[in-house]
């Protein structure tokens, strides 16, 4: 049992890790001889990776020249932090509503989401200067300093937000063990922030395919609530009866479009969500000075 009464998993984190990896994919360094010519063209690997974990696989081979050790220019990235943002909060009494195409008597609703900033450290690990700025050249034009996604949060609501993606700050590293000579890795980080929202669960509900309304009319020089006298002739309840009945229906025309007033040419359908809420409204008087009852469903003395 979950702590809130459901268990529920929409996989958004999962969805803004795997776009936050998706824009940093398929980098490549190209290496040039003394006359800019291009010799070799490197494809950057990319992984979900802490930075002192990337570093402890490097340990195991300091010069980096074993063919089974990781090879360099390399990028990983991780979530270090995340932050409510109320700033960017919604009241928490909208709610998105969305028609279920596999039961029209179905609507599916959740509440407006919470937002919050999540912090992305990217970090690229060269063995050189040079190739270092090829990368961040191919990174820090596209942020100015944000770059958005449109990403689909909740497929099964069709909900599709743009989430902007925004470049802090970027800091360089020389990290490297033995004499000053011996280099070990030049590290870049990029921190980002991610403005992302987190959805509740999704509630299904049935659709309301009948309203029905009765009208008091009050009797002749009744007092009201605030103690005038109404003076209703007996020519006025004569005319209306003791009450009218205003009952809203679903319904189409015989030939499909929305209904009218008209009772006549009403084919009578139950509403279902896909419905375009066309609505048929009949009215019915009254002379018998009765009252619905809802408990029983019929008409009962006043």
């Amino acid at each position: 049992m979950a702590i809130f009464g459901s268990q529920f998993y929409h996989q958004t984190l999962r969805r803004y890790i795997v776009t936050f990896g998706n824009m940093f994919n398929d980098m490549v360094v190209q290496r040039l001889n003394v006359n800019n010519t291009v010799i070799e063209t490197i494809g950057v690997p990319i992984s979900y990776a802490p930075k002192e974990k990337f570093l402890a696989r490097l340990s195991a081979d300091p010069n980096l020249t074993r063919a089974i050790a990781v090879q360099l220019p390399a990028v990983s990235f991780e979530i270090t932090a995340m932050q409510y943002d109320g700033s960017r909060k919604l009241p928490s009494v909208i709610v998105n509503r969305h028609i279920k195409t596999t039961d029209a008597g179905v609507v599916d609703s959740q509440y407006t989401p919470v937002p919050y900033n999540i912090n992305f450290s990217l970090y690229m690990y060269v063995r050189n200067a040079d190739d270092g700025a090829q990368l961040l050249e191919q990174i820090i034009p596209f942020f100015g300093p944000e770059w958005t996604n449109k990403i689909i949060l909740i497929p099964s609501m069709s909900i599709n937000m743009d989430i902007p993606t925004i470049l802090t700050d970027v800091t360089t590293e020389d990290t490297y063990e033995g004499d000053f000579y011996t280099r070990r890795a030049l590290i870049y980080t990029l921190n980002f922030v991610m403005k992302g929202y987190f959805f509740g669960p999704v509630r299904h509900s049935g659709v309301i395919t009948r309203t029905q309304i009765d009208i008091g009319v009050p009797t002749a020089n009744s007092v009201n609530s605030v103690g005038e006298t109404l003076k209703i002739t007996a020519k006025d309840i004569a005319q209306t009866g003791r009450s009218s009945r205003i009952v809203v229906v679903p319904g189409l025309l015989a030939n499909g479009s929305p209904t009218t007033n008209s009772a006549a040419s009403i084919s009578r359908t139950l509403i279902f969500a896909s419905n375009n809420y066309g609505l048929a409204v009949n009215t019915f008087f009254f002379t018998d000075g009765k009252k619905y009852d809802p408990k029983s469903g019929t008409d009962a003395d006043i």
